[in-house]
């Protein structure tokens, strides 16, 4: 964990090891219900989050997502 002056651009799941938009309507939805505050994370950008292990969101980033799953059916 590392604290930072900049706000992050991308936010996270830290159990799920999932990333997406700060706006993503499914993390809202849950942070609204109280459920994923305590696992969520931040991250600078989308290298960094890839970089901890965590892979992209399917509702709020579906492009990054379908690569995300294609490269990891070919492998």
């Amino acid at each position: 964990q590392y604290l930072s002056k900049e706000p992050g651009t991308f936010g996270g799941h830290d159990k799920l090891k999932i990333y997406g938009l700060l706006d993503c309507t499914s993390a809202l939805r849950h942070v609204s219900n109280g459920n994923y505050i305590r696992h969520r994370v931040f991250f600078a950008d989308e290298e960094t989050a890839i970089t901890a292990g965590y892979r992209p969101c399917g509702i709020c980033m579906k492009p990054a997502y379908q690569r995300w799953k294609t490269d990891k059916i070919e492998k």
